[in-house]
């Protein structure tokens, strides 16, 4: 019986790890093109500022993946449209909440 109830409670503990907090590099892209514009250059950051004024979603690629951003965080993305960032947050699945974010050196 004991050994039923503590593997229960480290089964609750390790379901609320779920998500976690992480640093993470990339490049700001949005959502239309996503991985087409991965690294900065003057013809890629107007693709990107074009699509997210047309509405797109920001995203950040990464190492060659797309991570999306939560709707609270999509602000400070914009700010770095079209740049290598270095982000501190927290991914939870496939979502990005941004706690800072800042220009990559």
């Amino acid at each position: 019986m004991k050994k039923l109830v503590l593997a229960s409670i480290m089964s609750a503990s390790l379901c609320s790890f779920g998500a976690f907090a992480d640093e993470v590099t990339g490049y700001i892209s949005e959502a239309h093109c996503g991985t087409a514009h991965s690294s900065p250059s003057a013809a890629n950051t107007a693709c990107v500022k074009k699509c997210l004024g047309g509405g797109s979603d920001p995203v950040l690629v990464s190492n060659g993946k797309i991570i999306k951003i939560d709707a609270a965080s999509k602000d400070k993305a914009v700010a770095h449209a079209g740049e290598n960032v270095t982000i501190n947050g927290s991914i939870d699945g496939d979502i990005l909440k941004i706690d800072s974010i800042e220009k990559a050196k």
